[in-house]
């Protein structure tokens, strides 16, 4: 019996409710059956949750995440079939429906009871318990970083190991034989003494008779075969060839479009709307003012103001009849609101400390600050950013007899599903959401107000409608990272030696981490305090740590200058206490060759940042002439704890890197007059390929517990390219984006 702890039989009892006393009632058992005839065809046997198998011997592995082009599918079908012991040429995946029934409870696992431990006898209660409260959560979420280090190792490998249990113990009845002398290799079975072997799917329908095992024996990573080696993504070849469906795709039979438009001020509305000329362009069927939605969800509540649409026989029709819109909207009491008002209230925030909430308090800084030989004060501020996805926001849906079907590309399917359902007045039953793969999501395809407005359309027009945002609607409507200021103060000794670290900030978010440091620094005091403003919060790839990271990392540098030192050296001397962020910062520093003298006019800065349970240190090489800048080389550095697929977390660092360089060098939503100035790529600009540097990716698999890579890429590189900057300049930028301080890029 495994070790019962004491924090496993507190969290038990949180989620279960008591369950774990009485917990049988609670026990999932086998539910392969009952949700079978969601997800399983003609010759296909649903053997577990997350894997079925089809009588060509082919392993699909359910999915409950979204594919946004970071290659999740690929990555936890690689755990699937790694446990499985499956030829990888006949695995393949799909993404789970968007019911409760495959709600995603191995990341509540995750989240919820990590570390836990519970004897075998309890653990299918505590399944049951995490299924229950998945599936309460409606937790279908895919953001975070949270896909591999919690679905893949908490579901993909055990479903996979379960039931490669379950055939090995069908074959072994089959055979008579000890199931110890079944062999499991490349979808096949093997009774080496008898000579016997046949297919997984041979032995499928007397599996599907079983109970999945809810602690199977897992690999060790020296048993690994599939993890850890590059394969071929499964969704590529359909973006190819263009077989892959977007909801952009999605034909239905006498199908119209739309476009819409919200009030420009949030929380704003309708004062009047001239149609008149809207009406006279060739192919407008509709003007439809679509009502003001509360929605609450898994993210926090949040009420979507009213908006116009207008409906057409073509998405061109629809765009010209907006165009043509006259609306009037109402006067609001943010009306007077602009980027400068914000700052000047951060400011005066900052300076007040009105209810200043501490996150970290250690030793006494105060008087180490008048004990100083310097002290270094410095503030940094970053403004809104938007996501702009390559893809414009857009959804289809049809409404009839009282059951409404979306198809549409989103992060979290089951919260959109019971979205729409509750904008329209219907049962959750009642609605169909077909999730499409994306084009790039971020954070924002977590929020449902363009299914909902789709949905509504189709309710109201009695037709089916491919409602389509236009770009301008995209950048002006999102839900934007906030704009943070950050203050900071640090004392020296001396010696350069830093002895105390002060840091006040406005409006603190997830993750709670994120502005601490990893520095070995004797009085600390880390806090924030509350400056609310009524711009739209947004989850933003890496969240807090995007702008923390760039906050922290480019004061100690200050710091590090101020002493007289080396900046990398200056981290290194503070992180003796911490072996892994160290080895990665020295790898990087070495594989960057930070200590070979770079020719005038040229740069290198370095940033470490931790999140999302991976470590990753970047340099950037940078040459500034006649205020002409060039960022030429990246060098980036992760572990991740062991990189399952090392080609696709490449790219997700690749990936992550050119976001935030976006965002550092042109990023900047502006607000005036309470509205949002931007809105398209002429004036919120992203990094070409022609402005994009050299990056060179290097991976640890130290063997810590597994991390992320869509996020931890981003927070390092904005305080890695100002660092470098300064070092090649002597000028310090404390204000992004860099555009604004007067640099050509």
């Amino acid at each position: 019996m495994g070790k019962w702890t004491r924090r496993a039989f507190i969290s038990a009892g949180v989620i279960a409710g008591g369950g774990l006393i009485v917990g049988v009632a609670i026990r999932p058992g086998q539910r392969a059956a009952e949700l079978s005839k969601h997800v399983a065809g003609d010759g296909e046997t649903l053997l577990h949750t997350w894997l079925k198998l089809d009588t060509n011997n082919v392993v699909t592995a359910i999915i409950p995440h979204a594919e946004m082009g970071q290659g999740v599918g690929t990555a936890l079908a690689q755990m699937l079939a790694d446990e499985l012991d499956a030829d990888w040429d006949l695995v393949k995946f799909e993404e789970a429906p968007a019911l409760g029934g495959f709600a995603n409870y191995p990341m509540g696992e995750a989240i919820l009871l990590a570390g836990a431990e519970f004897p075998d006898f309890v653990l299918p209660t505590v399944e049951g318990a995490l299924i229950r409260t998945a599936q309460a959560l409606d937790l279908q979420i895919t953001g975070g970083s949270l896909s591999v280090r919690t679905t893949g190792a908490y579901g993909m490998r055990v479903a996979g190991a379960a039931v490669k249990e379950m055939l090995k113990a069908a074959a072994a009845a089959a055979w008579q034989v000890p199931v110890d002398q079944v062999l499991a290799k490349d979808s096949q079975l093997f009774h080496e003494a008898s000579g016997r072997i046949q297919p997984y799917s041979f032995f499928a329908e007397a599996a599907g008779e079983m109970m999945p095992p809810v602690s199977p024996i897992l690999k060790s990573v020296d048993q690994f075969k599939i993890m850890g080696r590059h394969v071929e993504r499964h969704d590529l070849p359909s973006k190819v060839d263009g077989t892959a469906l977007f909801a952009l795709d999605v034909r239905l039979p006498n199908m119209l479009y739309a476009t819409v438009n919200r009030a420009p001020t949030f929380g704003g509305g309708i004062a009047s709307v001239d149609e008149t000329r809207t009406r006279a362009v060739d192919g407008v069927v509709d003007v439809v003012k679509l009502p003001s939605v509360e929605v609450s969800s898994m993210f926090g509540g949040f009420t979507y103001a009213e908006s116009v649409a207008v409906v057409a026989k073509g998405y061109w029709s629809a765009k010209q009849g907006m165009d043509a819109l006259s609306i009037e909207w109402r006067n609001t009491a943010n009306d007077g609101v602009s980027s400068d008002t914000i700052f000047a209230q951060f400011d005066q925030d900052i300076s007040s400390a009105f209810e200043r909430e501490a996150d970290v308090v250690r030793g006494d800084v105060a008087a180490a600050m008048v004990n100083a030989d310097k002290v270094i004060e410095a503030d940094y501020r970053v403004p809104f950013l938007a996501h702009t996805c390559m893809e414009p926001l857009n959804a289809t849906a049809m409404v009839t007899n009282g059951h409404c079907e979306v198809w549409v590309g989103c992060q979290s399917p089951l919260s959109f599903r019971r979205s729409v359902a509750d904008a329209l007045g219907f049962d959750i039953e009642n609605v169909t959401l077909h999730n499409c793969f994306m084009g790039g999501g971020f954070g924002r395809k977590s929020r449902p107000d363009y299914a909902i407005q789709a949905a509504q359309l189709a309710a109201s027009l009695g037709r089916p409608v491919q409602l389509i945002w236009t770009r301008e609607e995209d950048v002006r409507q999102d839900f934007y990272r906030p704009a943070v200021q950050s203050r900071f103060r640090a004392a020296l000794a001396s010696n350069g030696d830093i002895t105390a670290w002060e840091n006040t900030y406005v409006d603190k978010h997830e993750p709670y981490e994120a502005p601490l440091i990893p520095y070995s620094i004797g009085a600390q005091d880390i806090g924030h305090v509350r400056s609310p403003t009524h711009i739209p919060f947004g989850a933003w790839r890496s969240v807090s740590h995007s702008q923390q990271g760039f906050f922290t990392e480019s004061f100690l540098d200050e710091v590090a200058v101020a002493a007289g030192q080396d900046p990398y050296q200056y981290r290194v001397e503070r992180l003796q206490h911490l072996p892994r962020e160290l080895a990665v910062l020295k790898k990087a520093a070495k594989e960057a060759q930070w200590h070979i003298p770079l020719a005038a006019g040229r740069g290198r800065g370095i940033s470490l940042q931790s999140s999302f349970g991976s470590v990753v240190a970047e340099v950037v090489e940078v040459t500034v002439n006649n205020g002409n800048l060039s960022v030429d080389r990246v060098v980036a550095v992760i572990d991740a704890g062991f990189a399952i697929s090392p080609d696709g977390m490449r790219a997700q660092i690749e990936s992550g890197i050119i976001y935030g360089l976006s965002a550092a060098i042109h990023g900047e939503i502006t607000i005036r007059n309470g509205a949002v100035v931007q809105s398209n790529f002429h004036d919120y600009p992203s990094v070409r390929m022609s402005e994009a540097p050299l990056i060179e990716t290097h991976i640890i698999n130290s063997g810590e517990p597994m991390g992320g890579a869509g996020e931890p890429g981003t927070p390092p590189i904005a305080s890695a390219l100002t660092n470098a900057i300064y070092n090649a300049t002597g000028e310090r930028i404390r204000q992004l984006p860099i555009k604004n301080a007067g640099f050509n890029v």
